[in-house]
């Protein structure tokens, strides 16, 4: 007799939350058709969010929204809430749905024990949904791992900016963000 995982839907995930099997402030997500329950946030997590949510509203001007802690609609089997995503619009452009993948030109998840997966299976999946760039706030290492160029599940150009560095996001490419900014 072999186990098997059951693999779910997005319509599936927010049917369970719309009947309450799910509860709208529980801290789960859906990655790949798994319903992955997160991590409580410990205080420079918590930090680091603000941080990066502030910065990037700094940058990101008319004509982008910066969402933190917000679904994104990705694929049929993929719900993540990242820490901060920016897409395009307004707040009011979402009312009736979940912002997609071609509406989304940055994602930004902070890490300091969850890096591997967020590098690898969340990685995987905003790639797949060809988002433009995706940023990880290592906290462990005190840096910024910047990916871009998504291609078939993985992101083609990958580099890393010190604490004393700086990063242009693709999406305003005359801005700079200092990544001691985003540190707590």
């Amino acid at each position: 007799m072999s186990v098997q995982t059951r693999k779910w839907s997005r319509e599936e995930y927010e049917r369970l939350v719309a009947l309450g099997v799910l509860r709208e402030d529980e801290p789960v997500q859906l990655v790949e058709g798994e319903i992955v329950q997160m991590s409580p946030q410990n205080a420079p997590h918590a930090t680091a969010v603000r941080l990066v949510e502030e910065a990037l509203r700094r940058v990101a001007g008319e004509g982008f929204d910066v969402r933190a802690q917000l679904p994104l609609a990705l694929g049929p089997d993929s719900e993540p809430e990242p820490d901060v995503a920016v897409v395009r619009g307004g707040p009011r452009d979402y009312r009736d749905r979940h912002p997609v993948g071609e509406d989304t030109v940055l994602v930004v998840e902070v890490a300091e024990s969850t890096w591997r997966f967020d590098r690898e299976r969340k990685g995987r999946v905003y790639a797949l949904a060809e988002i433009a760039e995706y940023w990880i706030v290592n906290l462990d290492r005190r840096v910024l791992e910047v990916y871009r160029s998504p291609k078939a599940g993985d992101y083609q150009d990958q580099s890393t900016v010190e604490g004393s560095g700086s990063v242009a996001p693709l999406f305003r490419p005359d801005a700079r963000v200092a990544v001691a900014d985003l540190l707590p």
